[in-house]
């Protein structure tokens, strides 16, 4: 007999573990194997499927108006090639070791978040959804503050409705040691912390499309006026915290770079707004970069109908 699903499609207990147990043979396969099965999947999806290609062809072009066509179209089979690499590379999470994982995921920059936790400062880092950002929790093995128990490495995410797959990718983003914190309740996870004596490193995936409850502000992103979440800077700001960006690089397959780059040492003493337009600018040159290695298939200029003001 089948394990009986949730009510929201998902398996229950004994069915959460035995599809656990599935994943997690798959993560022990080599990446070459791996590599293969991501081949397969860029051809469905990219050919036969055809998943979101109209709306991926429809940003490329609308970012990239400088570009040819024949451009758009190498870019837009690269981000799907990368897509596919996504998927697989995050099954690995689960049984991937710590070499292999500083090989294969290295960073620059560690001592400005080092720097600013000895002087007793928390850290806010600005991310976004270059592959594979779900690698980046791996910077505990390059913080000399990973085994501190005063310090919290954190990274706030969206619950998704399916209590199997959000158990799952709650499981795979702890497996450095970070925790991850749920939006709707996140800053007062942070001041609990700090209540608590602890200071945090909380990454904030903040180039995600608003939702309707969060306070926006209209930037210049890929040369478009663009409405985009404040939240990050008012964590920052409140809680007068270090505000990084994490700059992704893929080096080549399977191999990836984070570039940590100072925003402010001081966000209380920039106008408002400030630091998302820094973080917006440093992530279009990140985009301009390399293309191909954002999440083109976000609807992420849909508009909304009652678009707040710029200020």
């Amino acid at each position: 007999m089948k394990p009986m699903p949730d009510t929201d499609g998902s398996f229950g207990g004994s069915g959460r573990r035995i599809g656990f147990a599935i994943l997690g043979a798959v993560g022990h396969l080599p990446f070459r194997f791996l590599y293969g099965v991501a081949d397969i999947l860029f051809a469905l999806a990219y050919y036969i499927v055809r998943y979101r290609r109209r709306l991926v062809a429809r940003n490329l072009a609308e970012s990239f108006p400088e570009k040819t066509p024949q451009e758009l179209r190498r870019i837009e089979k690269q981000f799907y090639r990368n897509l596919a690499d996504y998927a697989v590379e995050t099954l690995k999470l689960a049984h991937i070791s710590d070499a292999e994982m500083r090989r294969r995921m290295t960073f620059d920059g560690v001592g400005i978040i080092d720097e600013s936790l000895a002087r007793g400062r928390s850290v806010t880092v600005y991310f976004s959804h270059c592959f594979n950002w779900e690698w980046a929790p791996s910077v505990t093995l390059w913080s000399r503050y990973a085994d501190n128990s005063r310090v919290a490495f954190c990274q706030i995410y969206r619950p998704l409705r399916s209590r199997f797959s959000d158990a799952w990718f709650l499981t795979l983003r702890s497996r450095f040691g970070s925790r991850s914190l749920a939006k709707a309740r996140s800053f007062r996870d942070l001041l609990a912390l700090r209540r608590d004596g602890r200071l945090w490193v909380t990454g904030f995936m903040s180039d995600q499309k608003p939702s309707h409850n969060d306070p926006v502000v209209e930037v210049d992103f890929m040369g478009r006026q663009t409405p985009v979440i404040t939240g990050t800077e008012t964590v920052a700001r409140k809680l007068d915290t270090t505000v990084v960006y994490w700059d992704m690089s893929k080096t080549r397959r399977g191999h990836y770079h984070i570039t940590t780059r100072l925003i402010t040492d001081s966000p209380r003493d920039l106008p408002q707004h400030e630091i998302t337009r820094r973080y917006f600018a440093m992530l279009s040159e990140t985009l301009r970069r390399q293309p191909a290695n954002w999440l083109w298939s976000h609807n992420r200029w849909h508009h909304f109908v009652n678009l707040p003001s710029k200020e």
